[in-house]
């Protein structure tokens, strides 16, 4: 049995919400690169060559490197040999999220109620998703989500006999209507399987992937290879001012689900694609 003081928890997701809105994480540098270098659209690599230089400044200024800092996501992955003291974990993640957007300047986006709207004025609650796995580590992933695309984000109970082509033609109608709104180029996260809130989840999670990594299940990388094929054939662009650079990446998370359904969930994210992970 391992033991961790709450305090602990608190300030890295301090640390994490700072560094995830001023740096972007190196695969998503490596990606943008070779986007630029690739990219034959002199527009579009215009577009990507400001993107890279406001990125410059974001990180020698210590400014965010978008003006919606977002709502804190935090995927908790807690080994079962693990315990916490010195009181609520939830209490000291949110308080983790409070002093990183107090402290860090970074803009408060939360409202308390969904339809009164008064700010909380430190950016929490954060969106906590725990998993409970074998070991005594504790895996921290914060991913500030902006909702310009949080609200291209899109579900699909498809039938069964939808199948992998019905799933293809629901991601590319996805994309398709998401357009510039999502500030592309993009990176798109499917979830397929599961149940109605389960797909959304993975779809979410798969984010957090290293964009240069590809699903280890065959079909699926054929899958995610070709859907961002197809999507950068759309003609969309960075900034959805034409181009041969529409995402960055498609990355599928997959799960069983029931005989009588097939849900798909896209979940896009801006060319950031904010988030830090650390292991403690």
């Amino acid at each position: 049995m391992r033991t961790i003081h709450v305090s602990t928890i608190t300030e890295n997701i301090k640390e994490m919400c700072i560094e995830a809105n001023h740096f972007l994480s190196q695969d998503m540098k490596n990606a943008l690169q070779r986007a630029t270098t690739c990219e034959e659209a002199p527009l579009g690599r215009q577009i990507l060559q400001q993107l890279e230089e406001n990125l410059q400044i974001a990180g020698s200024d210590m400014i965010p490197i978008c003006q919606d800092t977002g709502m804190a996501v935090i995927f908790m992955e807690i080994g079962q040999d693990v315990h916490f003291e010195g009181g609520c974990l939830e209490e000291a993640i949110n308080e983790g999220v409070r002093q990183g957007y107090v402290e860090g300047y970074l803009r408060k986006s939360v409202v308390k109620d969904p339809l009164i709207r008064e700010n909380t004025k430190d950016n929490t609650p954060a969106i906590i998703h725990y998993e409970v796995l074998p070991g005594e580590e504790v895996k921290i992933i914060v991913a500030p989500k902006g909702f310009g695309s949080e609200n291209m984000s899109r579900i699909f109970m498809l039938k069964p006999a939808d199948g992998i082509e019905g799933v293809k033609e629901a991601v590319l109608t996805a994309v398709k209507e998401a357009g510039p709104n999502a500030c592309p180029p993009m990176v798109v996260g499917v979830g397929i399987g599961g149940t109605f809130e389960k797909c959304a989840l993975m779809a979410k999670k798969a984010l957090t992937r290293p964009v240069d990594e590809y699903s280890s299940i065959p079909y699926v990388k054929e899958m995610e290879e070709e859907l961002l094929q197809k999507i950068n054939d759309s003609g969309i662009g960075p900034g959805g001012l034409g181009g041969t650079t529409t995402a960055l990446a498609v990355n599928i998370l997959t799960y069983p689900t029931h005989i009588a359904g097939l849900p798909v969930a896209i979940n896009i994210c801006c060319h950031v694609n904010r988030h830090a992970i650390r292991v403690i």
